[in-house]
């Protein structure tokens, strides 16, 4: 009987995660085109301290799209292993720069091609060999899990580090370097993981009739959790808002789930109770979604389609050179910052918004 509720709760944490990366992606569209709208009406913009997005319909609903794909997420932690719901985090990636050269203009060539499908294949490797048995069953053993030292330690290290991005180099490279922000959402994200978990937990053993109302830990893991989700919102809000969302997305993706893989580590001890195959599956998947991710965004702005492939192996390199060329004329740079080119970026947006009524 533990066995088969065992794999019911693998199988309903497994959809409950890909319901999840569908919202989640979605939700990073309909905030940057609600950022966007703001600049064209010349609001002032997230990135440079605005909270004009909270009268904007489309963030809002942007907003309300991520929360349905937490929820999820939410309840996916409660049934299913972290090391198996984290990893499909990068079908959101994926959802969102497919969305992103849809409704942003936001052209996928066929390196991204080609990484969203070494992400999915990943995703598929580390669903594969992910844990399928909790470690934490309930809110007593999650207490003594808190209260190892080596995750103490672990959180102490997330809160002194996100201090200093955000008092010291936020300031200094906030509008330049996207690690900055993004940096801050996945370390706190990390710690977010283990108070959802928790909670997931409480709430199981509460619809089982048990007092949970009553222990302290739940409550104290709720007040956590509104606090990490705070922050995160605030500092993903101004990365998105400064850098583009194919730029963003990804790196927000991989720096999350490492920060997330390590805590669950440290915290839930997964990796102990799992073989040296499992172990070297679920890293191989890792680093094969890295690779994905990677040539998602990196040649973002090489002009390489398969039509041109023909060209690109008859060609000499002064050819191809020139072809580069006359391509970026067209394109737009992508990895740079809004910010500096703000006039250009709203021009942009409001005549393809023009165009769209």
């Amino acid at each position: 009987m533990g066995a088969a509720g065992g794999r019911v709760g693998f199988y309903v944490g497994l959809g409950l995660a890909l319901a999840s990366s569908s919202f989640i992606g979605s939700s990073f569209i309909l905030k940057k085109k609600g950022l966007l709208r703001l600049c064209r009406r010349g609001r002032a913009r997230a990135g440079q301290g605005g909270h004009a997005y909270l009268k904007e319909w489309l963030w809002w609903a942007g907003l309300l799209c991520m929360g349905v794909g937490e929820a999820a997420n939410f309840a996916a932690y409660a049934f299913a292993p972290a090391m198996l719901v984290t990893p499909l985090g990068a079908l959101s990636v994926l959802v969102s720069a497919v969305l992103s050269s849809t409704f942003l203009n936001e052209q996928l060539n066929v390196h991204g091609k080609i990484g969203c499908i070494l992400s999915m294949l990943g995703s598929t490797v580390m669903v594969i060999h992910a844990p399928q048995e909790e470690e934490v069953n309930s809110l007593e053993s999650m207490a003594e899990k808190l209260k190892d030292p080596g995750f103490i330690a672990f959180a102490v290290c997330v809160l002194v580090s996100s201090l200093l991005l955000i008092f010291v180099a936020g300031p200094r490279y906030g509008q330049s370097n996207v690690l900055v922000y993004v940096l801050v959402c996945s370390a706190i994200g990390s710690l977010s993981v283990s108070c959802v978990k928790g909670l997931g937990i409480a709430l199981k053993e509460l619809f089982s009739g048990k007092p949970v109302l009553k222990k302290p830990l739940g409550w104290v893991l709720l007040v956590c959790l509104v606090i990490c989700i705070s922050i995160q919102i605030n500092y993903l809000n101004k990365a998105l808002d400064i850098f583009n969302t194919s730029l963003v997305t990804p790196i927000y993706y991989v720096l999350f789930t490492t920060a997330v893989m390590m805590c669950s580590a440290i915290l839930f001890k997964e990796w102990q109770h799992m073989v040296l195959d499992n172990i070297i599956g679920t890293i191989s998947g890792f680093l094969t979604i890295v690779a994905g991710i990677f040539l998602l965004h990196a040649f973002r702005d090489v002009p390489f389609t398969l039509d041109l492939l023909p060209l690109f192996l008859q060609q000499s390199r002064a050819d191809l050179q020139a072809l580069w060329r006359s391509a970026d004329r067209h394109q737009s740079h992508q990895h740079q910052p809004l910010l500096p080119s703000e006039d250009n970026g709203c021009q942009s947006t409001e005549e393809e918004e023009v165009e769209g009524e």
